[in-house]
């Protein structure tokens, strides 16, 4: 054995204390195969935090581009609206009518956030502009180059993807306060499918007993401006105005799933291997999906616009709707005017016409269960409570 203070002793200690310099100093990722680091940045996806990772060493620089499931968090848009029209055009428009009211509620609630939109998916002359009026000082330059790189400029580097999912950071749509409105839409080279859920309001089954005069409501009450629980509409439901607002709901849902599927293109014509797409927002109202097959349709078909709009041209529709004016949810949650709508290209299958009815023919709607499991809970209970009622048609012209 030897003897603490022998020379051989500290020989050896000199030779432990090297090695654990030499263990320290050694980048344990080094030991890693490529391919369970390309597993580590998969399970990151965040585009931002890949960039990050791009800068540590040159192997992640190189395997960082190989990377197949992304997420691509958009921070903000950037907008170019012209500055508000002048008050004294105000006469003017009070003259053009209610359809012309309709029109401006779309133009100023849809269309403009829309093209807003497009400067962060698509490069765009109007934001280079806006790079060169902007103030010179580095900070501001700085942080006018970051805000204005699109996602399609951003996913250049990658070479593999084959999960993408696009956040916004809001949806396109302006509702009021305690109206819900949700859309799922599914497109190939023009619209597949669309589902949308909304809500007049939406409140919590305490607050109606509270403000109730009756001990014991009962959620099967007739409502004067819409429907009995048998599902029978109220003449009220046609004159009152309820009609004719989740038309414009199914409307504006359509106008911004079509914008939205318009300003991909860039995007999925630089990624070949792209299997599935997600275009969400972080309010959790509209989802856009493509599945593998949808996006080679997309490659293959001639994408189609609508007139000089940058969206998609929305095919002639065929649209079902389940209404009920008061719907209880699991946990307490409470929809006044809750309202699912399902739309389909008017070629497509799907439903076989029963009688003649309201909205021009009460139909039977076959594919039910892709409707309730378009929504996460409490709204796929909804939807699927919904679908178990009366349903109605309604027809609608390519737009």
């Amino acid at each position: 054995m030897t003897s603490p203070g022998s020379p051989a002793a500290a020989a050896d200690l000199r030779r432990w204390r090297g090695d654990a310099e030499e263990e320290e100093g050694i980048d344990h990722f080094d030991r890693l195969p490529d391919s369970v680091l390309l597993v580590v940045f998969n399970r990151i996806g965040d585009v931002k935090a890949l960039g990050r990772c791009c800068v540590v060493c040159r192997r992640f620089h190189d395997l960082v581009p190989l990377v197949d499931s992304v997420l691509v968090r958009v921070d903000c848009v950037i907008s170019d609206d012209p500055s508000p029209s002048p008050a004294g055009g105000a006469g003017s428009d009070r003259s053009r009518g209610v359809f012309s009211h309709l029109a401006r509620i779309v133009i100023g609630g849809i269309v403009k956030p829309l093209q807003a939109l497009g400067h962060i998916l698509v490069p765009s002359a109007a934001v280079a502009s806006n790079r060169r009026s902007s103030p010179s000082s580095p900070s501001s330059s700085r942080s006018s180059e970051i805000s204005h790189h699109s996602p399609a400029e951003v996913l250049k580097i990658f070479k593999e993807i084959r999960l993408l999912r696009i956040e916004l950071p809001a949806g396109e749509l302006g509702v009021d306060d305690g109206v819900l409105l949700k859309w799922k839409a599914e497109f190939g080279s023009t619209l597949d499918s669309c589902v949308i859920l909304g809500a007049s309001s939406v409140l919590s089954s305490s607050s109606i007993l509270h403000k109730s005069s009756s001990p014991n409501p009962n959620p099967s009450f007739q409502d004067p401006c819409g429907a009995d629980d048998s599902g029978s509409m109220a003449d009220s439901f046609y004159t009152s105005g309820n009609l004719k607002l989740r038309v414009f709901w199914t409307i504006s849902s359509l106008i911004a799933a079509s914008a939205r599927h318009y300003l991909l293109q860039p995007i999925i014509a630089d990624h070949e291997a792209l299997e599935r797409l997600e275009l969400t927002d972080v309010d959790g109202q509209g989802v856009l999906t493509m599945d593998r097959w949808q996006l080679q349709e997309f490659r293959a078909k001639p994408l189609s616009a609508s007139g000089s709009s940058q969206r998609t041209l929305v095919p002639a529709l065929s649209m079902w709707l389940w209404y009920a004016p008061y719907l209880e949810l699991p946990g307490g949650m409470v929809l006044k005017g809750a309202t699912l709508v399902a739309v389909r290209p008017s070629q497509e299958q799907g439903m076989e016409v029963a009688s003649s009815g309201e909205f021009g023919g009460v139909v039977e709607f076959s594919d039910r269960c892709s409707l309730s499991s378009a929504f996460e809970e409490p709204y796929r209970s909804a939807a699927g409570m919904l679908v178990k009622r009366r349903t109605y048609c309604l027809e609608m012209n390519s737009f």
